[in-house]
């Protein structure tokens, strides 16, 4: 069973990934794909952070405060390529990086307080 001090980190990793995945496949069709290729890319590597780190929570792993404060680095940076664009599909995912940037966050700082 999942702790509880994890389901709201996990909830917010699982919308940010597949807001990263839907992303990444609506800036394929964009128009000027060239300008978005930071986007892609950055989508991609938040997508696969988070998905990371789920599994580190679901796990109970000593090394998911660490996988998180990486998760919350990645997701910060994704939501700041993201927010330069006024693609729809863009600012929803730079707002589900924010959110999931700020969850994973407090949950390296609970674990650290926990140490």
């Amino acid at each position: 069973m999942i702790s509880n001090q994890f389901q709201s980190c996990i909830d917010a990793c699982q919308a940010c990934a597949v807001a990263c995945d839907q992303c990444a496949s609506a800036c394929l069709g964009e128009d000027d794909l060239k300008m978005m290729v930071d986007c892609i890319r950055l989508d991609r590597d938040c997508a696969n952070i988070c998905y990371t780190a789920i599994s580190f929570m679901a796990s109970n792993s000593a090394h998911a405060a660490d996988i998180c404060k990486v998760c919350a680095h990645i997701c910060e940076a994704c939501a700041q390529e993201c927010g330069k664009h006024d693609h729809d599909h863009c600012q929803q995912c730079a707002e589900a990086c924010r959110r999931c940037a700020e969850e994973c966050h407090k949950m390296g700082q609970m674990a650290h307080n926990m140490a």
